[in-house]
């Protein structure tokens, strides 16, 4: 039965941030294989680090399963933020109490055509959640903030050269396998990582990270850096009482 159990994890859906039932909690490497193009690790693989390339093993599903089974907390950096798909589990964690969130954004790439129109939509949807969550800057001198990855639940890292967009990650057309009408991959890396050092000192990084991003910001708002409609709107607009709690996704 525990097998059973145990297979059925292994198989489920990637996205799961609506289903509960599914955390990190006892994330195991092996859990991602089925988005290899093996589809099985070698006998000698580590435990606690696996290197996945794009446009070979199927990286945006991978990041999809780790980042919608988030319950405790997460914690990232990411230099291109293209991807609708993640955004909109970022945005639905943000919406969770229960749950620690901070993303940093490279504030040049903030100002691009396609992050730009995402973000707009997300301080459209819920201006306080973005401006709560979310930080947009540059590194502590001032130059672009690089960094790609993030820690989840002080139980799964990420980190590599995957910037989250249709080529960074590698646009699968076909189920499963790369191939197909305008396939496209950059050449890329994405690790997961479960060593509990490397994920001790990545966290630090990145709050850090993090705050030098707010710092620099200089009492502004993250809409307001990038100059969303919704931050110009509420500039126009008096201030509202505050919303009632929102209900999470899992009842909490």
């Amino acid at each position: 039965m525990a097998k059973a159990a145990a297979k059925a994890k292994i198989l489920s859906p990637s996205n799961a941030i609506n289903d509960p039932a599914q955390s990190l909690q006892t994330f195991d490497l092996r859990e991602l294989q089925p988005y290899t193009q093996e589809k099985t690790f070698a006998t000698g693989a580590s435990k606690d680090f696996h290197l996945f390339y794009a446009g070979r093993d199927d990286i945006h599903n991978i990041l999809k399963y780790v980042l919608s089974r988030v319950s405790v907390s997460l914690y990232l950096n990411m230099f291109g933020y293209d991807d609708d798909e993640l955004n909109d589990i970022l945005i639905t964690i943000a919406h969770d109490p229960t749950i620690t969130m901070l993303v940093t954004l490279d504030k040049s790439q903030a100002h691009g055509a396609h992050e730009k129109k995402l973000i707009d939509l997300d301080t459209l949807k819920d201006l306080e959640e973005f401006n709560t969550h979310f930080a947009i800057g540059n590194s502590l001198t001032n130059q672009i903030s690089h960094t790609k990855g993030f820690v989840a639940d002080s139980k799964v890292a990420g980190e590599g050269s995957t910037n989250w967009s249709s080529s960074g990650e590698g646009t699968f057309i076909l189920a499963g396998a790369p191939g197909g009408p305008k396939y496209k991959a950059q050449n890329n890396t994405q690790s997961i990582i479960t060593d509990l050092d490397t994920i001790g000192r990545f966290t630090a990084e990145l709050i850090a990270e993090h705050l030098v991003a707010q710092k620099q910001m200089g009492g502004k708002t993250p809409a307001q850096i990038v100059g969303t409609t919704a931050s110009k709107t509420a500039a126009k607009s008096p201030a509202k009482p505050a919303a009632a709690p929102k209900k999470t996704k899992s009842g909490k």
